[in-house]
């Protein structure tokens, strides 16, 4: 693969094969953050575990800290008092069945989708709409509940959805390069406890295999995952 010259004077700045305390790591990330954007600092999470098996599957949601920097868009499935709580927590679409024909006609103009659990029949019309995308509302996400006014608070204050991808990694926004290393750090910190806290009994040896802190453009930075645990 082919990378710019600013992705490749990123890479002469540190050494790519060391792993970093995690304070390190950031302030090297958000050096090597020179896009014209303010660009999404991420965490890629290698684990132990072994996503075909459904004891060592993991899947949460946390709040960071300092929220993602992202404004968030949440759609909410819900009818009668539930539909006018979840507009005055402040999601900017409610409805019931009419967003699903819309859906299905290819509007997807949000970032989060929250649900009742007596919509969960209409939802699951469009498992093959959202699933492939990550949005379909999951009750260990917290994002199938009758606390639709906590729901969307939670999500705009900056919560996040963690799940094992078919490699067995997690991928998770922790900020925008603009954030200070020290809102950075925290935002990491607190995805890490939760990630750490949600390892699954059923997995024997090094959980955290590897871990790495990215800009959207630029190189990936390895953080040291002994001192994380």
């Amino acid at each position: 693969m082919k990378h710019g010259k600013k992705y490749v004077e990123a890479l002469k700045s540190y050494d790519k094969l060391a792993q970093y305390d995690k304070e390190e790591a950031i302030a090297l990330v958000k050096k090597i953050s020179t896009a014209k954007f303010d660009e999404t600092i991420e965490a890629h999470i290698r684990t132990g575990c072994d996503g075909r098996h459904a004891d060592q599957q993991i899947r949460g949601a946390v709040v960071l800290p300092h929220g993602t920097g992202k404004q968030v868009r949440v759609l909410v499935f819900a009818k009668a008092a539930k539909a006018d709580e979840a507009q005055a927590a402040g999601a900017e679409f409610v409805g019931a069945e009419e967003l699903v024909s819309k859906i299905q006609g290819g509007w997807l103009d949000f970032d989060v989708v929250v649900a009742t659990p007596d919509m969960m029949g209409v939802v699951g019309r469009l498992g093959r709409v959202l699933g492939p995308k990550g949005l379909m509302p999951n009750p260990k996400a917290g994002t199938v509940t009758m606390d639709v006014t906590k729901a969307v608070n939670d999500i705009k204050a900056g919560k996040i959805e963690y799940r094992l991808d078919k490699t067995n990694i997690i991928h998770v926004p922790i900020g925008k390069a603009s954030f200070t290393e020290e809102q950075l750090a925290d935002n990491f910190q607190t995805l890490m406890d939760a990630i750490i806290k949600a390892k699954p009994a059923a997995v024997k040896g090094q959980f955290l295999k590897s871990v790495t802190i990215a800009p959207t453009m630029g190189p990936g930075v390895k953080v040291n995952p002994m001192k994380l645990s």
